[in-house]
């Protein structure tokens, strides 16, 4: 019987301190960072991301990081494809992965499988987008429950790429989102994956560091690095880089629909929208270990469980 390499998951909503920690987490274990962050994989995307530097990833390798453009999309079907690329790579080198985001879709897809769903549609999509403009996106989100019940109940309705996508299928091949996604088969995972996840035990606290974070972002220039996507020309606001929370408000301001303060205001409000869904779904998961934001004892935790489950793992394999 193959012994599955173990693979550390590192989640926790955004302004958690995820980042500090994976990096803490792949120093102690001899590992390598997989980004879980569908706004990191984009190339001149720094400020607004709070993508980590050089200097911060403290000689740590990380992966899925400025790897395609702005203009560029990336599914989650190829973030879970390059992923099991890279763990397969990095525990063949002897490292252990570890991989750190907010993602929650894209764990999803990599802990669950993801189903064939029908290709983009862009002809449905400018309709959409357009029936957006007239009605709103929450007068779509109803038509979503009307359609399909459970991917109402499971999308937000200030989440308008996801509103977009589900109706995007329906319309495109009859059958809604979630029966594509129960028809799926959940495929075995090639590790064992050792979760954890990072948890505010106050949400004044979390919503305190998002509005911090955001100004220490406008203070390092996020509104000029916008201006540079902004003035690029090729760049359009119903892409998936500038649907990013942050770019999206910035995006707003710089067209001129609300002035700076409202931008702001609208920006910690989507941030805190944002994190609510992460916690949402972070409650959700089993065969977790939770500790709260600001642990001290935080990366012991990591290590004696990591350490736990390898012990566990060769047992097993003595048994069997």
């Amino acid at each position: 019987m193959a012994i599955l390499p173990r693979v550390v998951l590192l989640m926790g909503p955004t302004a958690s301190g995820k980042t500090a920690l994976g990096i803490e987490i792949a120093k102690a274990l001899k590992g390598e960072v997989i980004s879980v962050d569908s706004a990191l994989v984009y190339r001149g995307m720094d400020i607004g991301t709070a993508k980590p530097d050089m200097e911060e990833r403290q000689g740590i390798k990380h992966h899925l990081i400025d790897i395609i453009d702005p203009s560029e999309s990336f599914s989650a079907g190829q973030f879970r494809e390059q992923t099991l690329k890279l763990i397969n790579e990095v525990s063949r080198r002897g490292k252990t992965p570890v991989l750190v985001g907010g993602t929650m879709l894209y764990f999803h897809v990599l802990l669950n499988g993801i189903a064939q769903l029908p290709e983009a549609d862009n002809t449905i999509r400018r309709q959409i987008d357009q029936q957006a403009k007239s009605s709103g996106w929450k007068a779509l989100h109803e038509q979503l429950r009307k359609i399909d019940p459970k991917a109402a109940n499971r999308i937000h309705q200030n989440d308008t790429q996801r509103i977009q996508r589900a109706l995007e299928v329906y319309r495109a091949s009859g059958k809604t989102q979630s029966a594509w996604l129960e028809e799926q088969a959940k495929q075995p995972l090639p590790f064992n994956a050792v979760k954890f996840a990072i948890v505010p035990g106050n949400r004044v606290e979390l919503h305190h560091k998002i509005s911090l974070r955001m100004d220490l972002m406008l203070n390092n220039g996020f509104l000029d690095e916008v201006r540079l996507l902004f003035e690029r020309g090729d760049l359009a606001a119903n892409m998936p880089a500038i649907r990013s929370v942050g770019y999206r408000q910035a995006w707003s301001y710089l067209e001129g629909k609300y002035d700076e303060t409202t931008f702001r205001e609208k920006a910690i409000i989507a941030t805190r929208q944002l994190a609510k869904r992460q916690f949402t779904w972070l409650r959700q998961q089993s065969d977790t270990m939770r500790f709260e934001m600001g642990d001290n004892q935080a990366l012991a935790k990591v290590v004696e469980e990591f350490n736990r489950v390898d012990l566990k793992k060769k047992q097993n394999a003595l048994i069997n």
